[in-house]
């Protein structure tokens, strides 16, 4: 882990991290700055409501392109300067470099995540909105419970890019689970793509972000036994 955190330095990553959040922030910041009549004529007194809802409909595509670009990044640190027999080559198991991988993405997805509830509270706050009326579990639920629901997909695209050198089609995956993340609303429930979707807008928002978690950790099992078995990487 600490290797980890030391070879991203200076690779963007923490640029990504925070340009995800801010930019829906700045995004809803413009869409209330220029709308801001209509939007309160449409949802009455409950602008924090008016707010999330508005907010929402970005933040799946917003995790899955995070996601994709977090973990190619990641793992084209490696591929790039070819260091994986050096790396395997050191008195560690390969499970302990795939965990690390993973812990790393996991946590730079949850700063993010975190950061765009902070981002949604700080911009209701200057909006004035007042704190009366602060929905503290909708703010939260927005960013957590979507990154737990999202979480089979980082497990897969963090197997898919470990094992591709070439990270084109790493990209292109995770490119395409994001713009289908926009019609979500259309496909089954048992897809877990529109998993982060029904965290926010279904009535048991917790099965779905606890389904995420479980099908995640369920697809890590694969990724790692395959990492750990592959000859040459």
């Amino acid at each position: 882990m600490s290797a980890d955190w030391l070879k991203i330095r200076g690779k963007g990553l923490w640029f990504l991290v925070f340009l995800g959040p801010l930019g829906i922030v700045a995004m809803q910041a413009l869409n209330f700055g220029l709308r801001y009549d209509y939007l309160k004529q449409q949802y009455g007194a409950d602008m924090w409501g008016a707010l999330l809802e508005n907010t929402f409909m970005f933040v799946p595509i917003a995790i899955y392109l995070g996601i994709t670009l977090i973990c190619s990044l990641i793992a084209n640190i490696e591929h790039q300067t070819s260091s994986w027999k050096q790396l395997l080559a050191l008195p560690i198991s390969r499970g302990s470099v795939f965990l690390a991988k993973l812990f790393l993405c996991l946590i730079l997805l949850a700063f993010s995540c975190v950061l765009l509830s902070a981002g949604i509270t700080g911009l209701g706050l200057i909006l004035g909105f007042g704190t009366n009326d602060l929905p503290y579990g909708d703010i939260a639920r927005i960013g957590l419970l979507s990154y737990g629901a999202a979480l089979p997909i980082l497990a897969l695209q963090l197997w898919v890019s470990l094992t591709f050198s070439n990270q084109a089609f790493p990209v292109s995956l995770g490119v395409t689970i994001s713009i289908m993340s926009l019609f979500s609303m259309f496909l089954s429930e048992w897809v877990p793509l529109v998993w982060p979707y029904l965290a926010w807008s279904s009535l048991q928002p917790m099965f779905y972000s606890m389904s995420g978690v479980l099908l995640g950790m369920c697809l890590l099992l694969p990724g790692l036994l395959h990492f750990a078995r592959k000859d040459v990487i």
